[in-house]
């Protein structure tokens, strides 16, 4: 089943998701923060809203719920374990729905760490994971642990490495600028340089992008790897003893960075 993907620009770097059915004008919803360019979307694109899909409850990804529902009659599907304005289907790890026939079948993934409830959907070879992992980077903690974002990004790290991923915000270039500190070798990461510049110039957005580019490129997938062990000690003055440890290392300098 073939979907056609829109970004929203919500914001100052926000993207809010449509998902549009193949040979159709009904479109799930994906964060939408902010009603008004939602709303002006469906009305250019001619689109017929059928439900609303809410990663996380942070403001720039639930706010807009409230007006889209005075317009649209539409079921608000989200995580269980957080509190989601106007939530009408609860949703976990493990569990799998289909919305109406126009849609493949969703997966859900618990994805917790920048908020305690964070979920992601699963759609074909689709990720919409909002503020757990970025182009090159990842979601803050919000003063949960490291351990819990860092064992999310391992479960998205073993997703097929074709999965395109649809993260919710532009924060690509400045998330490199971190990877290319970390790992000033790695060509990689100095290609996606390049070509982020090269797309930013063009006013387009740098996502989706594949899971096999972040493997290459993304520090915080790449705790493992030599050069990014001794960045991480060089900064702790001292050794890490573990993935869990270079990542929990590798996001507090993010944190000042």
């Amino acid at each position: 089943m073939m979907l056609t993907i829109h970004a929203i620009t919500a914001f100052d770097d926000n993207y809010i998701w449509f998902i549009q059915a193949e040979n159709s004008t009904g479109v799930l919803i994906v964060d939408p923060g902010d009603a008004a360019p939602a709303i002006e979307a469906i009305k250019k694109l001619k689109l017929d809203p059928v439900a609303i899909l809410i990663t996380h409850g942070c403001h720039d990804h639930v706010d807009g719920i409230a007006e889209l529902l005075s317009h649209y009659e539409l079921p608000v599907y989200g995580p269980s374990n957080e509190f989601i304005p106007h939530l009408s289907h609860a949703l976990t790890q493990g569990d799998t729905f289909t919305i109406s026939d126009e849609f493949p079948e969703i997966n859900v993934l618990d994805i917790p760490g920048h908020t305690r409830g964070h979920i992601g959907f699963v759609i074909e070879d689709k990720l919409f994971c909002g503020d757990t992992l970025f182009a090159a980077g990842c979601g803050r903690t919000h003063g949960g642990q490291p351990e819990v974002l860092f064992t999310s990004l391992e479960k998205i790290a073993n997703l097929p490495e074709q999965t395109q991923i649809y993260c919710a915000h532009e924060y690509t270039a400045a998330n490199l600028r971190f990877a290319e500190t970390v790992e000033p070798n790695n060509s990689h990461i100095q290609q996606r340089i390049i070509d982020t510049k090269s797309l930013r110039q063009q006013a387009k957005p740098t996502i989706p992008f594949s899971l096999a580019l972040e493997l290459k490129t993304n520090p915080f997938l790449r705790c493992g790897e030599v050069e990014v062990v001794k960045a991480a000690e060089q900064q702790l003055g001292e050794r890490v003893n573990s993935k869990a440890a270079t990542f929990r290392t590798l996001r507090a300098w993010k944190d000042r960075f």
